[in-house]
């Protein structure tokens, strides 16, 4: 009886929904570890850069019980993300609600998600419609006896050649946030030239367990290779988990040569047609929060 009527309180109450200050998306990131997503430690003052108001809570009675994310990234796309309603207040229409608010900030722009399996068909009933799966695989991985003579560290390499890069595989640009996902605390990035050009680059960050290799662009799986020894070698080693888009297969292929395994699967949708992108160059996604 006590619970039913403290269910009828939640209903009963009204969801104020604001936007989250730049200083509060740790809770995002803190409600997005307890679901077992595993952020990066530097995340949240990362993900702050491309739209400050693009991070939303709601709110009971001064409670917050739900987040979601939808970041402007320029005027015709945005990203999804941190989509999140406290389990206790779950059912009660708050996710819709503050859902609903996300949705209206992205106002015409493409939206981009990635989402759990299990609720696609709830975003297909949203608009969005499935590009392709991406799949985390992660393991235990040794450092190499010595790093990769011909990788070089990623601020070796004048900015605007990785961000024209970056262009080729990301459906907006992100220059302020990338300039800040490669500068935070603790991350480190690698590059490897080939004939004087960028053929593949990334960044390793430390996560709530273990560390995550994202962005990972390459030419080929060889590039990708040489890249990810030296971004593990950089990190000393150990639990490691690399986001790969599932249609690339050359990525699959290095996760399993990694010893990787698959941890979980989302869903990569969108609303709308996007640029053409060079996934076959993805070996590793920047975030799935983010995009």
């Amino acid at each position: 009886m006590v619970e039913g009527i403290h269910h009828e309180r939640l209903e009963m109450s009204e969801l104020q929904i604001r936007n989250l200050r730049p200083d509060e998306i740790a809770l995002a990131v803190d409600w997005a570890a307890a679901e077992g997503w595993n952020p990066g430690l530097a995340d949240a003052a990362c993900f702050a850069i491309p739209d400050a108001q693009g991070f939303f809570v709601g709110e009971i009675d001064g409670e917050p019980v739900a987040t979601v994310s939808c970041v402007n990234y320029d005027e015709r796309f945005a990203f999804l993300g941190f989509y999140i309603v406290r389990e206790r207040f779950r059912g009660a229409g708050h996710g819709l609600r503050i859902w609903n608010a996300a949705i209206a900030h992205a106002g015409a722009r493409v939206i981009g998600l990635d989402g759990v399996v299990a609720q696609q068909d709830n975003y297909k009933r949203s608009g969005f419609q499935l590009a392709y799966a991406n799949i985390r695989y992660g393991g235990v991985v040794a450092a190499p006896p010595r790093p990769p003579a011909e990788v070089v560290t990623l601020d070796k390499i004048p900015f605007a050649i990785v961000e024209a890069d970056d262009a080729t595989v990301f459906p907006a640009a992100r220059s302020a946030f990338l300039r800040a996902w490669i500068n935070a605390s603790g991350h480190m990035g690698r590059a490897l030239l080939r004939d004087g050009r960028l053929a593949a680059w990334g960044v390793i960050r430390p996560c709530r367990t273990g560390y995550k290799i994202g962005p990972l662009i390459a030419d080929d799986r060889a590039a990708a290779d040489v890249v990810v020894q030296a971004l593990v070698g950089s990190a000393g080693g150990g639990e490691v988990f690399l986001d790969v888009p599932a249609i690339n297969r050359e990525a699959i292929a290095l996760a399993e040569a990694l010893g990787l395994k698959p941890v979980f699967e989302t869903a990569r949708m969108y609303t709308g047609p996007i640029a053409p992108l060079r996934l076959d160059r993805v070996f590793g996604v920047t975030s799935f929060e983010l995009g």
